[in-house]
């Protein structure tokens, strides 16, 4: 490939086509190439010679279907050279439009995993500042780039002037060729895999490496570390996730660890009330002639608050299992006020009603107690968590880990896994991928117990997402998928 780096850090475009046929003739072939000789017929390179200032020059990969000349149309890899700068690499959807890769370029995996490319580079080699970009949905060709990402690198106006609203991801070479060898592999790798075509035996490994890179930013881990970290710094957390991911096993260890065991843990239900929570008047046995009358009686808010209050030198946890299938703002009510950890003064409120000590007429939240909640994200029958509520909690997303399916499972499980993990990568939308099954679910080592473990525990879920509709936009590969399991022995 080094011809092709070589390629794209030469400023100018003179003796552009043979210069680019021989740099991507590298790419094919066992004694040097990436790709078997055959990955040749399932592209073809355009790089027409055109004279400076007569128009924006490139080389691309394209589908062969595509005519020798004039507009193409589908998924492409291009090369733009630039006059005083290393050659821009970008995915393009050809003038021409979608076809003959309508499929791909609408599949949602293939635009996520452009987006997962660009925050690898980004993050990997974008020392605090961008590098790379990405369309959220390579179809909408309708959009162009966004004049402040076009500011950042004028270098490239001539190039987004043209073809601003058919790129859909991109990078930006500096002096650094290992990046450009990281975006060109990362890219190129992609763009075979979808015709079908991967790396030879020998670039297999380290192209398993730029995969596992920056598919690590379509499903990041989370640690336990990482969210009290969090809670440090903005004392009101929420981890929310599809079910199965260890959301609320997180909470318990934290609670039990990092504070020491100081706090307690509730779980909300829809019958959660603002009494339950805050404190309201309470029925309490008395002599009176009803044998009982109301009197003020403090909530689980007030109860963690009051044992801070009591231990100052030690961490308080409020861990809210479940916490949006309540009725968050009618639970909170104006005790929302309180919530607000960067607020310049102390907040207080005042109260109805007189709960004694320590707080009488008024409450406050003691410095040393966190609030953590978990909340399901596969839940629909709930409201969603409005806007004034998740402004006052940093929101954190757990999502399922092949390293601890790889750590506690056996090779039927990792494969059922990872298979499943796929399905939902390439075709779910944003909102169905909410709901891809935690690694919960495929824990168990024993290969003849596994596939009881599938039908008894998956499957059921599975088969309620295809019940509600949930994913409805690919229902056929999730059916396909529980036939698998049906089919398995055991």
């Amino acid at each position: 490939m080094k011809k092709l780096i070589n390629l794209i850090h030469m400023q100018g475009i003179e003796d552009w086509t043979e210069r680019s046929k021989s740099a991507f003739n590298e790419l094919y072939g066992a004694k040097n190439g990436r790709y078997k000789e055959r990955a040749k017929n399932s592209v073809t390179l355009r790089a027409p010679e055109i004279k400076q200032d007569k128009g924006v020059a490139y080389a691309s990969l394209i589908h062969p279907s595509n005519p020798d000349s004039g507009e193409y149309g589908g998924m492409s890899l291009v090369v733009f050279p630039v006059p005083d700068a290393p050659c821009l690499i970008a995915m393009c959807v050809g003038t021409q439009g979608l076809s003959p890769d309508e499929e791909v370029l609408a599949r949602p995996g293939h635009g996520r995993k452009v987006s997962a490319i660009c925050n690898w580079l980004n993050k990997k080699h974008g020392q605090g500042n961008l590098v790379a970009w990405s369309k959220q949905d390579p179809v909408r060709v309708d959009l162009d780039i966004p004049g402040n990402i076009k500011k950042l690198f004028p270098n490239y106006n001539s190039v987004f002037d043209r073809y601003g609203k058919v790129l859909y991801g991109f990078f930006v070479p500096n002096s650094d060729n290992a990046a450009t060898a990281d975006a060109l592999k990362a890219f190129l790798d992609l763009m075979f895999e979808e015709r079908g075509i991967y790396p030879l035996k020998s670039a297999a490994e380290e192209s398993e490496k730029i995969r596992s890179g920056y598919f690590a930013y379509l499903m990041p881990d989370v640690t336990e570390d990482k969210v009290q970290e969090l809670l440090q710094q903005n004392r009101y957390v929420i981890l929310q996730g599809p079910p199965g991911t260890g959301k609320t096993r997180m909470a318990l260890r934290l609670l039990e660890k990092a504070y020491q065991g100081n706090g307690f843990s509730i779980q909300f239900h829809p019958n959660t009330t603002y009494e339950n929570f805050v404190g309201g008047l309470a029925p309490v046995l008395t002599d009176a002639a009803l044998g009982f009358s109301f009197a003020p009686q403090i909530g689980h808010l007030m109860k963690a608050a009051k044992e801070a209050l009591q231990n100052p030198n030690k961490l308080f946890l409020l861990h809210i299992d479940e916490i949006n299938r309540a009725d968050l703002s009618k639970v909170l009510g104006e005790a929302i006020f309180l919530l607000e950890s960067r607020a310049d003064e102390k907040r207080k409120l005042d109260l109805p009603y007189d709960f004694g000590e320590p707080f009488n007429n008024t409450l406050q939240l003691p410095d040393n107690l966190y609030i953590l909640g978990t909340m399901n994200s596969a839940d629909r029958s709930i409201a969603i968590v409005d806007i004034a509520v998740r402004r006052r909690f940093s929101f954190v997303k757990l999502w399922p880990q092949m390293k601890v399916v790889q750590d506690n499972s056996g090779e039927l499980m990792q494969e059922a896994f990872k298979n499943l993990l796929s399905i939902f990568i390439e075709y779910a939308g944003e909102d169905a991928l909410a709901l891809v099954p935690g690694h919960s679910y495929f824990l168990e080592k024993d290969d003849a117990q596994a596939p009881g473990q599938l039908k008894v525990n998956l499957a059921p879920l599975l088969e309620e997402y295809l019940a509600q509709g949930y994913v409805a936009g690919f229902a056929e590969p999730i059916r396909a998928y529980l036939q698998w399991i049906e089919s398995l022995q055991g």
